[in-house]
């Protein structure tokens, strides 16, 4: 009765995502449709396919807002191959790009080129390609030289080939793709993309003193899409630089201040009207975006000192639980990320004994990846891949992995440091409890972090509490089951304790790890003192304890000693730049004398 019951509420959750039409009545070639469901495993439109592709079908501007996880990639891509295979004469690669995809990251440019890949199966005169920063350009020129019919691009790589490939055949664009345009514009890429709106001649410039529109797009019989999952300023602003009378998809047009707004809007049947199940969440300065009903939000308080020995715990149960489990830890710096990789997969311990001479095993024995920006190319590719086809995994990442990645199968999102502004904190549980299926979120706070959860709950993100007790005590401490009581401490929990000390062991003992969180715990503290306006008052350096901190580092020393030696470190770099500055210069005036 119970698996009937949840196989129920299953198809519960992806009817509310998923349109009852078919792909074939939304006007799409009958391939296409076929590609659709052989290869993506699309059974029919989700309902924000259903809303736009009959849309851009149409040729109309189109700015679409919906929840991570909804199949938007589909939304442009499907409507752009249909015009393509539908041209009287058969297109050429000779005929240069016809399509241009702009995305934030290097790893959403290889997601959206394998969808790509997949759609083009049976239309192989059509041809994708991707350009994008760490990549070799000279490959790149060549590829472009021999013609790219649809290109997926990250801001700057673009602008670099607008500007210096002129091999580069663009003279028959005819649609311009944003996606996630709102990641876009807050990785600072406003001035490359109004820049390469000029240089392709599909700039929609707004008239001041009146309210007519001047534009430039007579000259360009194209079609501009806008696709993010939050609506700000930023955003309202390239939608009305690119943009020309657009249709929007997903919202209603209250949602947006009257001097905020795209002109001219006409709004297509919003979510909302369709009775989906998802929870909204409306905010005048970080933008409107929705959640998934099936998504289970959770936070757990845990005092600073504790952070690492109750994250590993957790990772541990969950784990064991269930073999098969994907799940993705997000951190705030790439250090933080290096260490916490290299912990997680060499630390090893005594299960049941005090005595280390006994046998020891790895406390975490699953595969564990990490993914950040200051990783090479290679690398990142690797990860990413990796983490797509792997049943089992733990991924520990920045806020690289949390825009429009789909990592298939994702069940848990942990974010161990705080997301900051409360979109973040959408995009990260975004990667999971898409397209109907069920998800799981973690939020760790410390205590005097927990006017968080108000900050939350004002855009209309509801957090349950997590049973850590209940966690903990399900691990045997010397061969015995412990049962904490209730009035005990987190922090003076016996296996907390015993963990700690295992870890501080373990990190004392290895020079190249107490290293690696030196160098984490010194990136910690600087990116706690980065957050903005009013998170400020909640995230505050003064209200830390720096001995907790680093203790949440598996650090023995004195914090003051961690910061000595990182800042010695920064002087010794200093004084040998300058040194080598000094020879440098020596040489050059031997040179010139002589």
């Amino acid at each position: 009765m119970d698996s009937k019951k949840k196989k129920e509420g299953k198809d519960n959750q992806k009817s509310e995502i998923f349109a009852s039409c078919s792909f074939s009545a939304l006007g799409l070639h009958p391939s296409l449709c076929n590609q659709l469901q052989e290869r993506l495993g699309f059974e029919g439109p989700t309902l924000v396919q259903a809303q736009a592709i009959p849309v851009i079908l149409s040729g109309r501007h189109v700015l679409v807002n919906a929840a991570t996880g909804t199949g938007k990639t589909v939304v442009y891509l499907a409507p752009i191959i249909h015009h393509l295979h539908s041209y009287p004469s058969r297109i050429d690669r000779e005929n240069g790009t016809f399509a241009l995809v702009l995305v934030p990251t290097r790893e959403l440019c290889l997601q959206v080129y394998e969808i790509l890949q997949k759609l083009l199966h049976r239309f192989h005169w059509i041809v994708p390609g991707y350009v994008m920063g760490g990549e070799n350009r000279s490959k790149e020129k060549a590829r472009l030289r021999k013609g790219i019919s649809i290109l997926v691009a990250t801001p700057g790589r673009l602008l670099d080939h607008l500007k210096n490939t002129a091999s580069f055949v663009h003279t028959n664009l005819r649609w311009i793709i944003f996606d996630e345009a709102d990641r876009i514009l807050e990785l600072g890429f406003g001035k490359e993309i109004e820049e390469i709106l000029d240089l392709l001649g599909s700039r929609h410039i707004g008239s001041e003193g009146n309210g007519n529109q001047v534009s430039s797009l007579s000259n360009f019989q194209g079609q501009n899409l806008l696709l993010s999952a939050t609506l700000n300023e930023k955003v309202n602003h390239l939608a009305k630089i690119s943009l020309e009378n657009p249709v929007m998809i997903g919202l209603d047009d209250k949602k947006i201040q009257p001097d905020q707004s795209v002109d001219h809007i006409e709004t297509a049947e919003s979510d909302e009207d369709d009775g989906l199940g998802y929870s909204k969440v409306k905010n005048s300065s970080t933008g409107d975006y929705k959640l998934p009903a099936q998504l289970v939000q959770r936070y757990v308080k845990v005092p600073c000192g504790s952070r690492l020995a109750v994250l590993l715990s957790i990772l541990k149960n969950l784990f064991e639980r269930e073999a098969s489990h994907k799940i993705v830890v997000f951190f705030s710096t790439c250090d933080a990320v290096d260490f916490h990789y290299s912990l997680l997969s060499e630390f090893c311990w005594s299960p049941n004994s005090q005595s280390e001479a006994e046998h020891t095993e790895r406390f975490l024995r699953c595969n564990t990846l990490r993914l950040h920006g200051n990783m090479k190319q290679e690398d990142r590719r690797n990860t990413f891949q990796a983490f797509k086809t792997e049943k089992s995994a733990l991924l520990l990442s920045t806020d690289i992995a949390a825009r429009g990645l789909d990592f298939p199968k994702v069940r848990c999102i942990i974010q161990y440091d705080s997301p900051g502004e409360a979109t973040e904190y959408v995009h990260r549980v975004g990667r999971t409890a898409r397209l109907g299926e069920k998800g799981d979120s973690l939020l760790f706070l410390q205590p005097v972090e927990v006017d968080y959860l108000h900050d939350l709950e004002k855009h209309g993100v509801s957090l349950t509490e997590y049973p850590i007790l209940k966690v903990l005590g399900s691990f045997p401490l010397y061969g015995q089951v412990y049962r904490a009581r209730k009035f005990v401490s987190l922090d003076l929990h016996p296996w907390v304790l015993y963990l700690q000390r295992a870890l501080e062991s373990f990190i004392l003992s290895e020079p190249r790890m107490n290293k690696l969180a030196q160098t984490a715990f010194c990136s910690w503290v600087r990116a706690y003192t980065a957050h903005r306006g009013d998170l400020k008052r909640i995230f505050m350096v003064k209200k830390l304890h720096l001995g907790h901190v680093s203790r949440s580092f598996g650090l023995k020393q004195q914090p003051s000693l961690v910061g000595q030696s990182f800042q010695n470190q920064a002087k010794k770099r200093k004084r040998e730049g300058k040194q080598k500055g000094l020879s440098k210069q020596k040489k050059f005036a031997r040179k010139t004398r002589t």
